[in-house]
């Protein structure tokens, strides 16, 4: 008898939160799909369950109505910028095959359109300035592809831009910040309509950026420092000034950088699988891809090191505390990453985080607005047309 309470909320907020869930616009920022599919020798519009942690099915099944693919490659790549218009190519050729399914929408109307009749909204983030190949008409191509937001660095740095691993590096002797000619890139980018992203930039460079955008940022893909203190999060004083700006932080959910005690268990788990990750990148697979895939191999011994999604949403609740419910988005990094919370395993698992959520007591208004909402607000400030 004890047992029959804790069973019928369980019941109530699983019915409440598919209810919001499946009823809002979910809109998740950041999803490395296209490069997975490049790497693995496959296609978004397969069945990739075991393989991806999404495809084309599964957003359906997962409550995704609008995604942004991540546009991405290593700074060691070659010619970037023609690496860029072959992932393009890729989701072009998906929604080509799937015109019932997937819409790459490029205004408004044809969003809308989209999200009326069911389909997938599909656009492009760059993520890492060094695809321009310091070339801002670049800019413009990109922007009749579908590209929606820049993020000004990946982990390596432009010419005209510092990273967050190349600002702590002593060894780095680039310049910290904007250069002026990244001043102009996103001069560029606000009259374009291209959103400026400041996942992975340089504490340098996000102030600057701060400074010079006239339109709202996004944080594509980042957490919370005060939360777990590695680079990529955001700190509190760049929190807040997302927030008055009138930007969004699309909570990533790497591991990593999620909890603080994951990065040492990880690189226990690595170590013990070297030589396969090694032979994986000596057949030439991109670094991060190799990781993904001995993680899906040894999946019970990753599983063991994941945090909960609890985890996760400290991170959420930190950053409301500091800036409100209007400023904080989802940025998944589903199929960038080897390693989420145990809860959110692929796109499907969506729904645990409208879960999460409603255990909070937020209502639907506002979980609506976290699902999606305010990154269509940012959308429409940067594109009113």
């Amino acid at each position: 008898m004890k047992y029959l309470v804790p069973l019928f909320l369980a019941f109530s907020i699983n019915a409440q939160s598919q209810a919001i869930h499946f009823k809002s616009v979910l809109v998740d920022t950041h999803n490395d799909a296209v490069t997975a599919c490049i790497e693995k020798k496959v296609s978004l519009d397969q069945d990739l369950r075991g393989i991806n942690h999404s495809d084309l099915k599964r957003f359906k099944e997962g409550g995704v109505d609008y995604q942004l693919f991540s546009i991405w490659c290593d700074g060691e790549k070659q010619h970037p910028y023609a690496w860029a218009i072959r992932e393009m190519d890729t989701i072009d050729a998906v929604a080509a095959r799937n015109p019932d399914k997937m819409v790459v929408a490029k205004t408004w109307k044809q969003i809308e359109q989209a999200l009326k009749e069911g389909k997938l909204v599909a656009q492009y983030g760059v993520e890492g300035g060094h695809m321009i190949e310091d070339d801002i008409n670049k800019l413009d191509t990109f922007y009749k592809r579908g590209v929606r937001y820049m993020t000004l660095t990946w982990n390596n740095s432009p010419s005209w831009a510092s990273s967050h691993a190349d600002e702590k590096d002593p060894k780095y002797t680039g310049h910290k910040g904007l250069t002026p000619f990244g001043k102009e890139v996103i001069a560029r980018m606000n009259k374009l309509g291209i959103i400026v992203d400041i996942s992975h930039v340089g504490e340098a460079t996000f102030w600057d950026a701060i400074h010079t955008t006239t339109k709202p940022v996004i944080a594509s893909h980042s957490d919370a420092y005060a939360i777990n203190p590695v680079s990529r999060n955001l700190k509190d004083d760049q929190i807040k000034a997302v927030g008055k700006n009138g930007g969004v932080i699309s909570l990533n959910f790497f591991s990593g950088f999620v909890d603080s005690n994951f990065m040492r268990k990880n690189s226990a788990f690595r170590k013990n699988h070297k030589a396969e990750i090694d032979a994986l990148i000596a057949t030439g697979m991109q670094t991060e891809y190799a990781l993904g895939v001995i993680a899906d191999k040894y999946k019970a011994e990753s599983d063991a090191i994941k945090p909960d999604i609890e985890v996760l949403m400290h991170h959420f609740d930190h950053i409301v505390k500091l800036i409100g419910i209007d400023h904080v988005g989802l940025g998944s990094d589903f199929d960038g990453i080897d390693s989420a919370p145990l809860q959110l395993k692929t796109v499907v698992d969506y729904p645990e985080f409208t879960k999460a959520l409603i255990k909070r007591g937020y209502k639907d208004a506002d979980i609506a607005k976290v699902l999606g909402g305010n990154f269509l607000r940012v959308y429409r400030i940067n594109n009113p047309n």
